[in-house]
């Protein structure tokens, strides 16, 4: 099935959009939601529809530091919200992948809407939380083109919370989200980068799992194989030798840092030697989130990538096994939890032996990069079993009973 856009509407304010939803449901004719298009190459190819384009939707409605709360618009693009909180010494402590690295889209483009709808969160992930801890409240509009809200800009305001939170990670299949208030925090004073060499993957996975549970609050955990490192960038000129890194980050008080970085290795002297970076620590977890030896603009760019998590524990064993029978290369993140394999060119992208996999130990995959004859043939996101599915299928139909907001993209279409 190819995307056949039959139109693009341009919206300049929060009611044009309930206005255009309403078109579509008498007209019947499903809408695609777009920001600026970042990833509009991730999920299953959209059925002929309207494009309904949010960038204009750009404003930043408030900002109060002093109480970590930011509120803006859908189609604000994320680079400039960062540089607005980063110029508070604040950020978004999930670490939003900037998915333009692994994609090839022009980078700084993605928004906070599309932030919110994947709910992609970086290393950090493993102590602050997910993209929908994060988001106290949203305006939106829902397929029966009524506007609701949810949430509060405080935690406190419990009316709607849970609401709000199921539009994060739902692709926008639920609702056309307008505005988000989300949660900033105060950006940490000082950060190390503890540096393992030469781990095989489950050695790696054990020396993580230490540090993890360790009371020395590390905040990311990740393992990059050698084969991985080959293809250069920060990661590489971190390991001459190309034997692998095993990467620990500490973060807080300059002081509580260099203390914990003092303990942390000797908990982990039974692992061989550790180094520590600083100044680069910062760079080298960038590469980390947005999965640089991957990168559409490196050797490995036609290849397809698949996003895995599970189990941070079986994590070592799973990649191994995958690498074996794949042929694919891999790099880890999550203290083992989330694994990124890319695959060499393949009609299915290997699906069936990535997914044959995963049942035994609890994990799930999505299909992040591949062409559109691809993703056409293969479920992108992972198949719902029977149960969890007519779950879905009612929460959908709740919002959005027509399916009306990008129709098919989280679910392959099989029939005519």
């Amino acid at each position: 099935m190819t995307m056949s856009v039959v139109e693009t509407l341009k919206i300049h304010d929060a009611a044009e959009v309930e206005e255009a939803v309403k078109a579509a449901l008498a007209a019947d004719t499903p809408l695609e939601i777009v920001g600026h298009g970042t990833k509009r190459a991730i999920g299953q190819p959209l059925a002929p529809c309207r494009a309904l384009d949010l960038s204009a939707l750009d404003a930043v409605r408030d900002y109060e530091p002093s109480e970590l709360v930011l509120t803006v618009q859908a189609g604000a693009p994320l680079a400039d919200v960062t540089s607005l909180i980063d110029s508070k010494n604040q950020e978004f402590a999930f670490e939003p992948m900037d998915t333009s690295v692994l994609l090839g889209t022009a980078p700084g483009r993605g928004t906070v809407g599309g932030m919110i709808a994947s709910a992609f969160a970086g290393p950090r992930r493993i102590k602050a939380g997910a993209v929908r801890d994060h988001l106290l409240g949203a305006t939106a509009v829902s397929g029966f083109g009524e506007t609701f809200k949810a949430g509060g800009k405080v935690v406190k305001n419990v009316t709607g919370y849970d609401l709000c939170k199921l539009i994060a990670g739902s692709w926008g299949t639920l609702a056309v989200m307008t505005e988000a208030t989300i949660k900033v925090m105060p950006k940490a004073e000082s950060e190390a980068t503890l540096v393992l060499h030469g781990l095989d993957a489950l050695t790696a996975n054990r020396a993580m799992t230490l540090a993890l549970g360790s009371p020395f609050d590390v905040s990311a955990a990740a393992h990059v194989p050698a084969s991985a490192l080959s293809h250069g960038g920060v990661l590489a000129e971190l390991d001459g030798g190309r034997r692998g890194l095993t990467l620990l980050r500490l973060e807080g008080i300059g002081a509580s840092v260099a203390h914990r970085v003092g303990s942390l290795t000797s908990a982990l002297q039974g692992f061989g030697g550790v180094d520590v970076v600083g100044e680069e620590s910062r760079r080298l977890w960038a590469a980390i989130r947005d999965v640089a030896p991957f990168s559409a603009a490196g050797p490995l760019g036609a290849w397809a990538v698949w996003r895995i998590v599970c189990p941070p524990a079986a994590g070592g064993e799973l990649g191994q096994a995958l690498a074996r029978e794949t042929g694919g290369d891999l790099m880890y993140d999550w203290g083992g939890g989330l694994i990124w394999l890319a695959m060499p060119p393949a009609s299915d992208a290997g699906a069936g032996r990535v997914r044959a996999r995963l049942d035994a130990v609890g994990a799930h995959a999505s299909l992040i990069r591949a062409g559109e004859d691809v993703r056409a043939a293969v479920d992108v996101f992972q198949p719902q079993g029977a149960g969890l599915a007519a779950l879905s299928d009612r929460l959908k139909r709740s919002f959005d009973p027509r399916d009306i907001l990008n129709r098919s993209r989280l679910v392959r279409s099989v029939g005519p």
